[in-house]
């Protein structure tokens, strides 16, 4: 099972939620810095001469990442972890002297006398999702092209943004994948840093033939680098049985305004005791979705922070605070533990990307007990406009040995294999950008985990009514300034005197 807060848990009890909160966000970094320097000391171990140089620099990178982490426990006076990480850093810098004295100088002439590769690297994350779908793609490549073998990694969005931050800024490029699947909200940071170190794949796809929200972040200056991979169209995908159990029925969960959603959220508590919805405080998906549907970000035209007077900000926190203060929410601090309300039964609904129905259909024994509808709009927004929640794209490192033999796997396969597509819709629930493969006859399926429903229809309809918005080279770091500040407007305090004060203080 897992842990969340206690029922009679209240939000204005600051001092015990920002704890919560921060230490949650913290062990997570934690864990990753630990994961990383085990996984960077065996590739060590194993490493040809030439890489041991590079990975030695990997590794002052953690180190320095780790300093960072220790000192923001230092500060939030956790003394326990405090103690803990000083400890981990004591043993990682004598790691760093040891290992780096212990190794050869880099043997860069047999790095250049490798053979042509036939072997592509592959760095996803999601299990069920990403990983998935490209291993159907190798099957289906590899039969037309039997000689070439592929090397998938998965790791988390987290792991990987880390780690080809770190190869970038050393220049190591025979250490980078050839290919890479980077989240839209990601990529944008990379392409305005690193544009140089991506192979162009314009001539791979056609912009007009993909939704809209996707042709603005994966090119710049005009040069196309990524080939878009799924939608990321938002919905709400709800447990019918709950909801009639509360009194309702399936008519009642269509067009729902957010007041509504609240009102039988409400009745769901009082005749179930299961909550509504699962948030995690430090992830602000909901103001994410809720600013993308007004076709707003946390940032301007421009890349610049975008807090104060930004009323369509003001307005998603305060129904955020609302939502959150009326009682349906079930606290959660990582993906484990938001995948296990859903299978358990803990939440009725769940409001995110259509990639999540490969994780809701897992639980076989629950199929036909699923529904999914629009998510819920303001009482005043008449508009057509949907959401998205994610979506990604993949991508190719130009001096990456692979590099060709990428580009040829995705111009077989992710970008104009129909029937491939179709059935990693079957398979996974993908909902493509590519716009062409809608015409496929899966989109048109009834199905049985959703009670028959069309859901596709649907998600490929909202697909092409979600808003192009620039998301700006700095989403994750405004996300973590957003996510501060939603606090303080959950603890009461003034929602635009917040934004005002934030805006002030992080302005880039």
């Amino acid at each position: 099972m897992y842990t969340v807060l206690p029922e009679k848990f209240h939000i204005h009890e600051k001092t015990k939620y920002d704890k919560f909160i921060h230490i949650s966000r913290f062990l997570q970094k934690f864990i990753y810095v630990e994961t990383s320097v085990r996984q960077c000391l065996r590739q060590i171990e194993t490493s040809q001469p030439q890489e041991v140089e590079i990975r030695l620099k990997i590794l002052k990178g953690i180190y320095m990442k780790a300093i960072f982490i220790k000192e923001a426990f230092k500060n939030m006076k956790i003394a326990v972890y405090y103690k803990l990480f000083a400890a981990a850093l004591a043993i990682l810098s004598v790691l760093l002297i040891c290992r780096g004295s212990a190794f050869h100088k880099p043997d860069r002439r047999r790095a250049m006398d490798q053979t042509h590769k036939t072997t592509v690297t592959v760095w996803v994350w999601g299990e069920d999702f990403n990983m998935t779908a490209v291993r159907e793609a190798a099957a289906v490549y590899q039969k037309r092209e039997p000689d070439v073998s592929f090397e998938m990694l998965l790791m988390t969005q987290e792991e990987i943004e880390a780690r080809l931050k770190s190869l970038l800024v050393t220049g190591s490029h025979r250490l980078l994948p050839d290919l890479v699947l980077i989240a839209d909200y990601r990529i944008p940071y990379f392409l305005h840093n690193y544009k140089d170190e991506f192979l162009p794949l314009g001539d791979l796809i056609d912009l007009s033939e993909y939704a809209l929200c996707k042709t603005g972040v994966n090119q710049i200056e005009g040069v196309v680098y990524g080939v878009p991979f799924d939608s990321g169209a938002a919905g709400l995908f709800y447990r019918l049985d709950l909801i009639r159990q509360a009194g309702f029925r399936e008519q009642d969960m269509q067009d729902l305004t957010w007041e509504q959603y609240i009102r039988i959220g409400k009745k769901v508590k009082a005749k179930t005791g299961k909550a509504m919805l699962a948030c995690n405080p430090a992830d602000p998906a909901l103001i994410r979705m809720l600013l993308l549907r007004a076709g707003s970000w946390y940032t301007d035209v421009s890349g610049r922070l975008d807090l104060a007077g930004n009323t369509v900000m003001e307005e998603a926190m305060r129904l955020y605070q609302k939502i959150v203060q009326s009682g349906i929410t079930l606290t959660v601090a990582d993906w484990n533990q938001f995948t296990h309300a859903f299978w358990e039964g803990e939440v009725a609904t769940v409001m995110t990307g259509s990639w999540i129905t490969a994780s809701i259909s897992r639980r076989e024994q629950q199929k036909g007990l699923w529904r999914m509808t629009s998510v819920p709009r303001q009482e005043a927004d008449l508009s057509a406009s949907a959401s998205a929640a994610g979506g990604s794209g993949w991508y190719i490192f130009r001096y990456a040995d692979g590099a060709q033999q990428a580009k040829q796997f995705l111009a077989q396969t992710f970008a104009s294999d129909q029937k491939l597509l179709a059935d990693l819709t079957e398979k996974i629930g993908l909902v493509s950008a590519w716009n062409p493969a809608h015409r496929h006859a899966v989109y048109q399926k009834t199905q049985p985990f959703y009670g028959n429903q069309k859901i596709y229809q649907d998600l490929i309809r909202w697909t092409n009514e979600i808003p192009q918005v620039n998301y700006g080279a700095h989403t994750y770091e405004a996300e973590l300034i957003v996510a501060d500040a939603l606090q303080q407007v959950l603890d009461g305090q003034d929602i635009p005197k917040v934004l005002a004060h934030y805006q002030k203080k992080y302005e880039w």
